[in-house]
């Protein structure tokens, strides 16, 4: 008599998510190097702009209440252009097909590293902030308003995080993919991230005050720092659920035909 088989039973959604999660977190905290270069940079970037140009752009020496906003920013990036590295890794050496094989949820592979980003920007971010707080940076924001600037980071995180994943998906090799998302990283030097968007040229004035990173620069500032928030609230907003949305339907339809060809 032939035993009958039973059909093996696919692992939930939150499971498997969580199974890649764990794994992407693992692989960032073996790559300790890629960890401290995320931390690193902004840090010795805010020292530079602080000590060395900080003078020169604000003799009253506020400079950096001014500069921390932007560097938040720039460290949110750096550290999520990594994600577009490690999923071209995953997507290019094989491994998608071993998990194709098994009863998962194959995207969550991606879900995993975005997750993972997510988790470790925002501890680099923390750390920017502290190392901010010894140079001289002195927010008046209240409770209320650094929860909001907080859910701000974070929604920017994982807004770029997702579109460096799906550039890692699209990309013919991790190398390529690291082209593709540093980039990316030149957006916060054309915004208000170093310098007011009214001290440049007026050609450029229209290109910095109409991309994403300034009203999100200027919403942080706003709320950590008492600024005028303006319309930029809104925009920030606007900008990143428009680009998370597009970013997130990119991946899964990007995933589904390179998965599929596999």
């Amino acid at each position: 008599m032939i035993a009958s088989t039973k059909p093996v039973k696919p692992a939930s959604v939150l499971t498997t998510n969580l199974v890649f999660i764990g794994r992407s977190l693992r692989h960032s905290l073996r790559n300790t190097e890629a960890l401290i270069m995320a931390i690193m940079l902004p840090v010795m970037l805010m020292l530079l702009f602080t000590y060395v140009f900080g003078g020169a752009i604000d003799s009253t020496g506020d400079y950096v209440n001014y500069v921390v906003p932007g560097i938040i920013l720039l460290c949110a990036g750096f550290g999520s252009s990594s994600t577009a590295v490690d999923v071209s890794n995953d997507m290019t050496n094989g491994i998608i097909d071993r998990f194709r094989t098994m009863p998962i949820k194959s995207l969550s592979v991606v879900t995993g590293h975005v997750a993972a980003s997510l988790a470790r920007n925002l501890f680099a971010t923390g750390v920017v902030f502290g190392v901010a707080m010894l140079v001289g940076f002195r927010p008046n924001a209240g409770f209320i308003e650094w929860v909001l600037a907080l859910a701000v980071i974070t929604l920017f995180i994982l807004t770029f995080t997702w579109l460096f994943a799906a550039i890692g998906l699209v990309a013919g090799s991790p190398a390529a993919a690291s082209g593709y998302g540093f980039a990316l990283l030149f957006l916060p030097y054309l915004s208000s991230a170093f310098v007011p968007t009214d001290t440049m040229p007026s050609w450029l004035q229209g290109v910095a005050n109409h991309q994403p990173i300034t009203p999100v620069i200027e919403t942080i500032r706003g709320l950590l720092t008492g600024t005028p928030l303006g319309s930029s609230a809104w925009w920030a907003i606007g900008w990143c659920l428009l680009i998370l949305t597009l970013a997130f339907v990119w991946s899964i339809s990007s995933f589904r035909k390179k998965a599929g060809r596999r």
